[in-house]
């Protein structure tokens, strides 16, 4: 089940628009020696961070987390181990296997979607997208991509950052590129305020400075941008009490996420994003207490204290980064993350080398170990996207609730079992039918992808919609069961509907059957109109 292909632009051709700027730039200046201080800080940071936090991930619920916080030097070596850093050196390999900078996204996205590890979330979706001829920006979509707004791009963006010292404006064009695989709106603005943030704090001494100068990197009406601006505004108020602005956030962006909506589990970049934020501007510039804070406020710890720290790594350097906290890089520094075959030395050399490519690029030289680069400002151009705006979920169907759905042909119970103990119905037969009746503004189906799942042709009110399948080959890894959205339609009327799912018998070659798997529905309303009401 294939359909047309659509390709984005070099990386290299968004980055180049930047040298024909008529605007009027000042000029900075950095030595070879203090670039690459700063980019092993920034590699270190990010170990640091997701290590310190990784033992507290999605612990912290909808609550903040209080209790311990181990940390010994070796415990670093782990990271070697952890996907917030290997998934984005394989967007780094990539590029050095293709085309470099030139490199297009296209390509960058195939070799996402076959790399040796496991993939969730918006990754996972963005990797069947490919796998049925989805490409990006389509990929990414919300039509496409229930996970639009989820956290995968903003914890895979770092080395954007890392690579366009001094220059946030040619990291954001290059993160509106890269982040299309996988995000819309709100996810993809999160990647691009990261991005924003580690290149610009090349030339900060001040995260807090840091903070407030990538906002300017997205548009100020995003719910992101809305966030990230409430720890901005609770800090002035008061710097010394984060956890009034934690409240803050939690009842406003606590209960966002749509695709785990039925738990307070959260894995939007928005809420995310602010808690790294958190973390650089309630941590004064303290490493330490930069990550503590940003474990402290919960959620997916590891990601939000690695971006946070990262960012310190660059405004402070290695060299300045306590010794407690670096001193058993040395002995793994040139052992490869997993799935790759870069190293920390490695990755630092890489990205110095991205990075200067970019600075003469953008219109910067190199002279006597000294590099002269353009500064440039940042603002936000684009058009406001939103993925599924004013959604909520209004009530979900599980498996076990017969009576609120009704099926015909030769279904199967299943449970995948190991701690996943949930209830789907597997269609067995061709001609397979899965109905349910609903009123709401919006519907997804939870199911799973697997190497038998077949093809199916969901119906919106009678009308075909859209033809889907569960399959999901063995080496693309599996993860929880892969776990996904396998239809959604989010922009009905508010009012009745129906939804038919009919089992075809169609599938693709390698599949082994003609399974789709099932496990609840979820229905969504629209909250302009439930507050109308």
């Amino acid at each position: 089940m294939k359909r047309g292909i659509i390709v984005l632009p070099f990386l290299w051709v968004l980055i180049c628009l930047l040298s024909c700027s008529k605007e009027k730039q000042s000029f900075a200046v950095i030595s070879k020696t203090e670039l690459n201080d700063k980019i092993k800080g920034a590699w270190a940071g990010k170990m640091i961070g997701v290590m310190k936090g990784i033992g507290m991930e999605f612990k912290a619920a909808s609550v903040t987390y209080e209790d311990s916080i181990i940390w010994y030097p070796e415990m670093i070596e782990r990271a070697l181990l952890e996907d917030d850093i290997y998934g984005q050196l394989s967007f780094m390999s990539s590029m050095v296997r293709n085309q470099g900078l030139q490199t297009p996204v296209s390509k960058l996205a195939e070799d996402f979607a076959n790399a040796e590890f496991n993939l969730c979330h918006a990754n996972l979706q963005a990797r069947k997208n490919f796998f049925d001829g989805i490409m990006p920006p389509l990929s990414g979509a919300p039509a496409y991509n229930m996970h639009a707004n989820d956290i995968d791009f903003q914890i895979e963006s770092d080395y954007i950052g890392f690579i366009n010292p001094g220059m946030p404006r040619a990291a954001t064009l290059m993160a509106d590129s890269v982040g299309r695989i996988m995000a819309y709106g709100d996810g993809l603005y999160g990647g691009m305020f990261v991005s924003a943030m580690h290149a610009l704090a090349f030339f900060e001494k001040d995260a807090k400075v840091v903070v407030k100068k990538a906002l300017q990197a997205i548009p100020s009406e995003s719910q992101y941008a809305k966030a990230i601006q409430t720890v901005i505004d609770g800090y002035e108020q008061d710097p010394s009490n984060w956890r009034s602005t934690w409240q803050i956030l939690q009842d406003r962006w606590g209960e966002s996420d749509l695709c785990v909506p039925y738990h307070p589990f959260n894995i939007d970049a928005t809420i995310n994003g602010a808690y790294i934020a958190m973390g650089l501007l309630y941590g004064e510039n303290n490493m330490e207490k930069t990550i503590e804070i940003a474990i402290r406020c919960g959620q997916d710890t590891d990601c939000n204290a690695a971006n946070a720290a990262a960012v310190l790594g660059i405004i402070q350097g290695y060299e300045a980064i306590d010794e407690e906290l670096k001193s058993h890089i040395p002995e793994m520094a040139d052992k490869p993350f997993l799935y790759t075959d870069i190293s920390f030395n490695k990755a630092v050399s890489l990205t110095q080398s991205f990075a200067e490519e970019n600075i003469l690029t953008n219109g910067g030289n190199l002279e006597d170990d000294i590099y002269r680069m353009k500064l440039q400002p940042l603002l936000f151009s684009g058009q406001l996207e939103q993925a599924f705006p004013n959604m909520s979920m209004s009530h979900f169907i599980q498996m076990s609730d017969t009576d609120l759905y009704r099926i015909e042909g030769n279904w199967e119970d299943f449970r995948y079992g190991e701690g996943d103990n949930d209830l789907y119905k597997v269609s067995t037969t061709p001609g397979d039918i899965f109905e349910v009746e609903f009123s709401g503004s919006g519907i997804s189906v939870l199911g799973s992808y697997n190497i038998d799942g077949g093809t199916a042709m969901a119906y919106i009110d009678g009308e075909p919609f859209r033809e889907f399948n569960c399959y999901h080959r063995t080496e693309a890894g599996k993860w929880n069961g892969n776990r996904q959205h396998i239809i959604h339609k989010m922009d009905l009327a508010e009012g009745d509907h129906t939804l038919r799912i009919v089992v075809s018998d169609k599938k693709e070659e390698a599949s082994t059957g003609h399974k789709i798997y099932i496990e609840r529905v979820i229905v969504y309303k629209d909250t302009t109109l439930s507050a109308s009401k």
